[in-house]
């Protein structure tokens, strides 16, 4: 057999790449072409290395580089003949569009006596609109492929239409049906009826809702809105009508008291021309001016115990009055209930669950709304350690308010600011965050600051709001679990009085659903 030898031509070490292969004759160009790539491939990767490389340590992970900020595009605003405000911002990636009209009105401006009223009134919106019932509506909204829902908070009712660009003529219609022209039907009214007494009637046997329930009342009163379900009782439900309904649209729904979102794939001068033939027949009204009760700081430490025989868990919540939204420490206050309980790694989950092994989970808030909302620290943690979960809680909201260390303000800061951009990834997304800026008035460039601001915010701005905002002698403590089993060990704390509810104290007696 003949044999054909191939030598690289260099002179090296013995332990050098250069090698003598046999190749048998006859072989075929191609063969060879491709026995020619495969030893020259195997020859570099078996070569020995000469150049002097930088080792990289490993000893550590590699430093993250400054949080990047957020640059939105510019947001256009627009005001149609009828003097409905519009804000657009063009998002040409994809060929969608997300459309939100928020109308400033919600279960803040019911009466005690019609609790439940907004909540109601958003649900039953889309069971009938136009010439359409709830069907006939649902089966020509899957047909274009889009989505619309109505919502309804405390401040706001938003209806948000999620259609693709080719079909947004048809379903800019429906919107406008669902905004302009709800139907109310009885039917519908009656069945939504009957599903939140059962509702309330699910409450009575789940600890979440009756800890929540008692703890708004408690820090708000039952005059407030904020102090009362949203969904309302069994009297208020009771006593809805289609005509409450009705002249609660009425009264709010005016285009003097909305504004108009559209995120995507669109310009604003063609949507303008389409939201003016959707909506610029609605009609402005006066509006009535809505006086919210004010609300009063919590003065001492107290303690209560919502009796739920046998359970295998304690609901905890301990909290107090917190600040608005438009607080100038806005910052700096996310900034520290990141670290005290608003993350994964903060300071209540570390101590509750990681270490101690009492929870899932435990976690804090302020809830920022117009007026004053709640601040709250809470979890869910076994019976046998309700006691020293309290402990706990108590030893991190004193500590919150010491000095913090600058590693802690580091990753707190980099949490929050690395969070941004993960809630702006969607026109839907986007269209959500925008309605923070309607609600609150504030300027188109504040997402774009947002990092560099979280970014500067300092250990002493930390201590500085904790000690303003959280008081550990002046909290409520309210506690949904066996009362058997917690009560002589919670009293044994010295927090303050102890009160001892019932399932009835908190829900009343329960509702009679037929």
């Amino acid at each position: 057999m003949r044999t054909w030898h191939i030598d690289t031509g260099e002179r090296r070490e013995p332990h050098s790449c250069a090698r003598i292969w046999s190749i048998p004759a006859g072989i075929s160009i191609v063969a060879l072409g491709n026995f020619l790539i495969a030893t020259l491939l195997l020859s570099a990767w078996m070569m020995p290395c000469r150049v002097d490389a930088q080792v990289p340590d490993r000893s550590k992970p590699p430093a993250a580089g400054p949080p990047p900020s957020l640059k939105l595009p510019p947001i256009k605003h627009m005001q149609l003949s009828n003097g409905l405000r519009v804000l657009v911002l063009e998002k040409h990636t994809v060929p969608l569009v997300q459309i939100n009209m928020v109308a400033n009105t919600g279960s803040a401006m019911e009466t005690t006596e019609k609790a439940g009223l907004a909540s109601l009134l958003a649900a039953i919106m889309t069971d009938g609109a136009g010439q359409r019932d709830a069907l006939q509506l649902a089966d020509a909204i899957d047909y274009l492929g889009a989505s619309l829902r109505v919502t309804a908070g405390q401040h706001t009712t938003g209806v948000a239409l999620f259609t693709p660009v080719v079909r947004l003529d048809s379903a800019l219609a429906l919107m406008a049906d669902v905004v302009l022209r709800p139907t109310f039907p009885q039917t519908d009214l009656d069945r939504h009826r009957k599903e939140r007494l059962t509702m309330l009637l699910q409450w009575r046997d789940q600890p979440s809702a009756l800890v929540s329930v008692i703890f708004n009342r408690t820090l708000y009163g039952t005059e407030h809105p904020y102090g009362r379900p949203s969904v309302g009782d069994e009297r208020s439900l009771r006593s809805l009508r289609r005509d409450d309904l009705k002249e609660f649209y009425d009264t709010w729904f005016r285009p003097n008291n909305a504004t108009i979102i559209v995120v995507g794939d669109v310009t604003a001068q063609a949507i303008g021309s389409k939201l003016e033939t959707a909506f610029g027949k609605w009609r402005s009204a006066k509006l009535p001016v809505n006086h919210l009760p004010p609300v009063v700081q919590v003065k001492s430490r107290e303690v209560f115990i919502v009796d739920k025989p046998g359970a295998a868990q304690t609901e905890i919540r301990i909290g107090c009055i917190g600040v608005p939204r438009q607080t100038p420490d806005y910052y700096a206050i996310t900034v520290m209930n990141t670290l005290l309980g608003g993350s994964f790694m903060s300071r209540l989950n570390n101590n509750l669950r990681e270490i101690h092994g009492y929870t899932y989970g435990a976690h804090s808030s302020f809830v920022f709304r117009p007026q004053a909302g709640p601040f709250l620290a809470f979890a869910a943690v076994q019976t046998a350690v309700t006691d020293s979960a309290i402990g706990e809680f108590m030893k991190e909201l004193k500590g919150i308010r010491l000095p913090v260390a600058d590693s802690e303000l580091v990753r707190a800061r980099n949490y929050v600011a690395l969070s941004l951009p993960g809630d702006f990834q969607s026109v839907t997304q986007i269209a959500a965050q925008l309605e923070e800026l309607v609600i609150y008035n504030l300027p188109d460039d504040y997402f774009n600051t947002f990092t560099g601001t979280i970014l500067s915010v300092t250990a002493a701005d930390l201590e500085r709001v904790a000690q303003r905002t959280i008081d550990p002698d002046r909290l409520v403590i309210i506690l949904v679990g066996d009362r058997q089993q917690i009560e002589t060990k919670v009293k044994a704390l010295n927090l303050g009085p102890v009160h001892s509810l019932t399932v009835q104290d908190v829900l009343g007696q329960a509702p009679v659903v037929q």
